[in-house]
């Protein structure tokens, strides 16, 4: 269990500190057998259970002397396989995080080597926790636009496939962050009404301002899976005209040969009285004209634009 007091930066203190320091607020880290020995002490009046082992959302519930809620993060390293769950209970003297993965425990170290406060609050804890959680996702939403122009370069080159597994991989990636995305704003609005109290009027700027921050990272999000759309969809077009292609080529080589193939037909019958079948240049004849046939489709479809 770790325990920290909300002064200039996080600073590590003992359970006792944030018993008898009513001055100040708290963040305290628990795991569930820990929290299930220690939640009496903490007099937040929760009636219901908090399991961290089983979380399926991100969310925020009033109750009657608390604010209770779970967390489920996928992790940014492998966002289809691993999620980080754990949950939380808050009032207005501080927020316990019920956290058995040690995701929790890493994000206020974070907070704790990279944030000083001129004002310290549960508030501006609470917005630079949840901006944690996001913060590396712009690059990653770069990168993603990034694969996805090359990959659509590619396609757009004569010789270019297209790697649309990685397309479709992407694209699902992205709905799986726009799903957690929506998760945490619902999660912040409900922080921001504010039902309970538990938050200073004056600074309910900080959870305002993650929510904005929020919602434009969602835009982001899901213009990049609109994008992972047209590039699919132009993956399709591209497919269809080099289907086309092939198609007018077999068209006109079927062309050119039909006149051809009437002439070996006619002259394959071998009636006796053919005239053609004594002549001494027959069969150059033949050759002359099947060459004046081949050569005449092509500058017609040439000057058609069929080829």
């Amino acid at each position: 269990m770790s325990y920290y007091l909300l002064a200039e930066t996080v600073q590590p203190c003992s359970r006792a500190d944030i018993l008898d320091r009513k001055d100040m607020q708290y963040a305290a880290i628990l795991t569930t057998p820990e929290w299930e020995r220690e939640r009496e002490s903490f007099d937040m009046g929760i009636e219901l259970d908090l399991d961290a082992r089983n979380i399926h959302n991100t969310k925020a519930e009033v109750n009657f002397d608390s604010l209770t809620g779970t967390f489920q993060i996928p992790d940014r390293e492998n966002l289809e396989e691993n999620e980080f769950c754990f949950a939380y209970a808050l009032d207005e003297k501080g927020i316990v995080f019920i956290d058995d993965s040690g995701k929790a425990e890493q994000m206020v170290q974070s907070i704790r080597r990279t944030k000083r406060w001129r004002e310290p609050s549960l508030e501006r804890f609470l917005h630079d926790f949840l901006e944690q959680i996001v913060v590396r996702d712009l690059a990653i939403m770069e990168r993603y636009e990034d694969e996805l122009n090359q990959i659509e370069d590619t396609i757009l080159s004569s010789q270019g496939q297209g790697d649309l597994a990685r397309v479709n991989e992407i694209r699902s990636n992205l709905r799986r962050l726009l799903v957690h995305y929506e998760q945490i704003i619902d999660m912040t609005q409900e922080l921001e009404e504010n039902e309970n109290g538990f938050f200073r009027e004056e600074n309910l700027r900080y959870i305002h301002l993650f929510m904005n921050y929020m919602t434009r990272r969602h835009s982001t999000a899901a213009s990049l899976r609109d994008y992972t759309m047209q590039v699919r969809d132009l993956y399709d077009a591209q497919l269809e005209v080099r289907q086309n292609r092939i198609m007018t080529l077999l068209t006109v080589v079927t062309t050119i040969f039909m006149p051809l193939t009437l002439i070996a037909g006619w002259y394959g019958m071998n009636f006796r009285y053919m005239p053609e079948l004594e002549w001494r240049f027959g069969y150059p004849a033949v050759i002359v004209l099947s060459v004046a046939i081949v050569a005449y489709c092509l500058i017609l479809f040439k000057k058609k634009k069929w080829l």
